[in-house]
């Protein structure tokens, strides 16, 4: 589990790379999402967290432990979702749902992911 949760990190942190290229913005976006990811990996573990299906992270119930490390984690996905989408000239929200899609297929046995109607599910 932890190795294809890696694998999505690696992917990100590329994706990063190509879309936003080497300036300090995009380094220190990469850095702050990497820091955050042991964190968010065991929330997600822990059922206590999912992926919506516009690519940003949710809590599964009313409890929010961490609401400081998702609140900052859905902004920067935001950013790179604006940088990518005006790279392709497309909406924020197009980059967003097809990295949900993309979040879902590589996501780990018992993770909670968002299908395109809204409905929650383990994977």
């Amino acid at each position: 589990m932890k190795t294809r949760q890696l694998q999505t990190i690696t992917f990100i942190l590329i994706f990063f790379s190509l879309t936003l290229g080497s300036n300090s913005l995009a380094g220190s976006l990469k850095e702050k999402m990497r820091a955050r990811q042991p964190k968010i990996i065991d929330l997600k573990a822990k059922g206590t967290i999912g992926e919506n299906n516009r690519g940003y992270l949710e809590y599964r119930d009313n409890k929010e432990p961490r609401k400081g490390l998702l609140e900052a984690e859905n902004q920067d996905r935001g950013a790179v979702y604006i940088a990518i989408a005006r790279q392709q000239n497309t909406s924020a929200e197009k980059v967003g749902r097809r990295r949900a899609a993309q979040i879902a297929e590589r996501a780990p046995a018992g993770t909670w992911l968002q299908n395109v109607k809204g409905v929650w599910y383990r994977k």
